[in-house]
């Protein structure tokens, strides 16, 4: 039997799948690690956590299945785009990675849109905000010259990983979109994109394609893992082409929406769609795009609200990665479409669609003394899930939104959480059994390794079927009328937050 591995790293945790080469989950394995908030509006991650979580999940892996290191045929990894590892010369880590949610950038942002709005836009296909390595470049140079002046070669997050795998310096093609210093049409690093931030083309990695076999493990690689040096380490890519990927959506016409660490709603296209609200990504199928709005923190409200305001729940749970999150969600089960008038609004760093506003702070409004804790955990949920409608108005307004999707990510595990995202949107939802980016790195490995046939192949042996969510008619008219409300608070409060920047 042959066996194939994916290994994602989100902003919270990693989590690593094996498959077989007939399509079965074997395993998954999760470990979380801390993310940094060292300011307001500010999140950074240790890239250094990333690899020991690579490690600890591998071996647990190994160790569960007790399957022979040799039989894993293939490695994929994927990250979070945005995310840039700056090395010195003797390719030591510089400072924490500035995470794709920190919005210390918005000044940079905000001076790329008034002076070079056009060079960026027709080069990178994207639109500047504070998600993009370019501007955090452009800070890091204003505000840390010293850590600016020692950069000698950069990495994005996944490739760091990769890196300490197998000692490559390569990024795909999907990944360099991510960085906004791609000419994205030639798929070629852009001289005067990476000028406006200080850089050398040079201190870049060589781009490939997702698919693309780049080296085998080192000797320490293999001492840290367990794993054969037989292996194929393939290049990879972001995570949420791989949760495209894993969920199915292979071809126009289809779409995906995202509860993991971001909100995304994706539409599969033929092509990019150069619009300020929309972030815009090749497929990891030639010819194919997805170009998808987002909110900026859907499960991560969620875990931040678990682990500020659920410690009762999270002292119950033998395994607070799963059990808090299911009494959490039972206790919001038991409460009414609507919340019964309290609202979350989830810009804890600001929000992507439909405003591109950093200035944004999330809130409960509404607060009376009859709403109990199932009322906040309902409301979390259901603030993401009015997020997310705003975010599918304007795919809906371009023409190119399906009427269904495939729901994937970390919070589509919740029935209530799905049921809830399917009233507020309006559409069917069909959940996978497995769907998240780690299994989509694993499918990525078998097509690369020849384990797969094609992509359609891997779809067809791996993605299985678990249930669709259909709306509630009585609830989705409970649902139009609050939403009406949630965007009248934020029309309401923008202003006072737009005052409190610094």
């Amino acid at each position: 039997m042959r066996y194939v591995l994916g290994v994602d790293f989100g902003g919270g945790a990693s989590k690593a799948t094996l498959l077989t080469e007939n399509g079965d989950l074997i395993c998954s394995v999760s470990k979380e690690y801390a993310m940094s908030h060292p300011h307001v509006g500010w999140a950074e991650q240790s890239p250094e956590d990333c690899y020991d979580a690579l490690v600890e999940n591998v071996r647990s892996i190994l160790d569960i299945t007790g399957i022979a290191p040799e039989s894993i045929e293939a490695l994929a990894l994927d990250a979070a785009t945005h995310i840039a590892v700056l090395l010195d010369d003797e390719d030591r880590i510089i400072r924490p990675a500035i995470h794709w949610s920190d919005r210390r950038s918005t000044a940079e942002a905000n001076r790329l849109l008034e002076h070079h709005l056009e060079t960026v836009s027709q080069k990178s296909l994207n639109y500047p905000n504070a998600l993009w390595t370019l501007p955090q470049l452009m800070w890091l140079r204003e505000n840390e010259p010293q850590n600016h002046a020692r950069i000698h070669r950069i990495l994005f997050l996944k490739d760091y990983v990769r890196y300490r795998l197998t000692g490559d310096f390569v990024t795909d093609e999907v990944e360099a979109m991510g960085s906004m210093l791609l000419d994205a049409r030639k798929n070629v690093w852009a001289d005067d994109l990476c000028a406006l931030c200080g850089i050398q083309t040079s201190a870049l990695p060589q781009i490939v394609a997702p698919m693309q076999i780049v080296s085998r493990l080192t000797d320490q690689a293999r001492r840290d893992t367990g794993l054969a040096a037989s292996i194929k380490v393939i290049a990879g890519s972001t995570d949420t082409v791989m949760e495209v990927f894993a969920s199915g959506s292979i071809r126009t016409g289809q779409m995906t929406v995202k509860l993991a660490t971001a909100g995304r709603i994706c539409p599969i296209t033929d092509k990019g769609i150069l619009h300020p609200m929309l972030v815009n990504y090749r497929h990891v199928i030639p010819g194919l795009w997805y170009p998808g709005t987002a909110t900026k923190t859907c499960a991560a409200s969620y875990r931040w609200y678990r682990d500020v305001l659920c410690q009762h729940e999270m002292h119950l749970a033998e395994d607070r990665d799963t059990e808090a999150y299911a009494l959490m969600d039972a206790e919001a089960a038991r409460i009414a479409p609507g919340s019964e008038g309290l609202f979350y609004h989830p810009y804890l760093q600001g929000e992507a669609t439909p405003y591109m506003d950093d200035s944004l702070r999330a809130s409960f409004i509404g607060v009376t003394s009859y709403h109990t804790k199932g009322h906040f955990n309902r409301a979390v949920m259901e603030g993401v899930s009015y997020s997310l409608k705003e975010c599918l108005m304007l795919l809906q307004e371009l023409g190119i939104a399906p009427d269904c999707a495939n729901i994937i990510g970390g919070g589509a595990k919740s029935a209530v959480w799905r049921q809830i995202t399917a009233d507020i949107l309006g559409i069917p939802l069909r959940k996978n059994v497995c769907d998240d980016s780690s299994m989509g790195s694993a499918m990525l490995a078998g097509v690369a390794s020849g384990v797969f046939g094609s992509f359609a192949e891997s779809v067809q042996k791996c993605i299985k079927p678990d249930c669709d969510v259909i709306p509630d008619p009585a609830a989705q008219a409970v649902y139009q009328k609050e939403f009406s409300r949630y965007r009248a608070i934020h029309d309401a409060l923008a202003p006072i937050y737009q005052g409190m920047v610094d």
